[in-house]
């Protein structure tokens, strides 16, 4: 757990998934446990919880030390433990700040050298931008060789091609098209070809072969979300 208690139970996103649109209950979106979603304790959410475990079972989180991090749209616990592990520079930045501590960074046109960042964290945020190709393109660029990109987002089993309208204009629309008002599409299981085709190599991995001792319902986190690890070739 991110506060290291065990609790009775998590709260619900909204109301779980009986307030689920219909269509995505029919899509099956993996992404987070919307009726496990918040530690009544820390208030973390179950995106951090299980990427903080992804990091921790993986050693990624002991690679950090020494290096370069930028993390996009920062969850409110996560940084913590990442600045906890000792990187050389961490970077918390967004399109649209709510924090001094973080740094406005277009991810579509980042103002960042190339070649000059070991890790980029982008935590549920490839939904959110305009242009993916063009973000996973500068993601890739400001990498440096066999650094790695942590790109986790929700996506539906059932749908071959990522799907997006420029018709689903409004926030109703999105949330009954994507799932969340303010998501732009809905990927496909072509997410993992498409980031591949970016030229990422991927290093994704299922809960199960990192996780398999962990109990999902007691941890509050979706067994069926993998953890997207990727690295930029040497």
């Amino acid at each position: 757990m991110a506060c290291n208690h065990s609790v009775w139970r998590f709260m619900p996103y909204r109301t779980g998934s009986r307030g689920l649109p219909p269509l995505m209950r029919a899509f099956e979106i993996v992404g987070s446990d919307v009726d496990n979603f918040e530690c009544p304790r820390c208030g973390a959410h179950d995106r951090e919880r299980h990427l903080l475990m992804y990091l921790r079972a993986s050693k990624i989180l002991d690679w950090m030390k020494g290096r370069s991090i930028l993390h996009f749209a920062p969850e409110n616990r996560l940084p913590r433990w990442i600045e906890a592990a000792g990187p050389a520079v961490y970077t918390a930045c967004d399109l649209y700040p709510q924090s001094p501590h973080v740094r406005r960074v277009d991810m579509l046109d980042m103002d960042i050298a190339s070649e000059s960042v070991d890790m980029v964290i982008a935590n549920h945020v490839l939904e959110h931008v305009g242009d993916v190709d063009r973000a996973l393109s500068e993601i890739l660029r400001v990498l440096k060789p066999c650094g790695h990109a942590i790109l986790q987002t929700p996506y539906s089993t059932k749908l071959h091609h990522t799907w997006s309208d420029e018709g689903i204009d409004t926030p109703q629309a999105r949330l009954q098209a994507y799932g969340q008002e303010d998501h732009v599409r809905l990927f496909g299981r072509d997410i993992f070809e498409r980031i591949e085709a970016a030229g990422f190599e991927s290093r994704v991995r299922q809960h199960d072969d990192l996780l398999g001792d962990t109990d999902p319902s007691l941890a509050g986190v979706n067994r069926a979300e993998p953890f997207f690890l990727y690295r930029k070739p040497a």
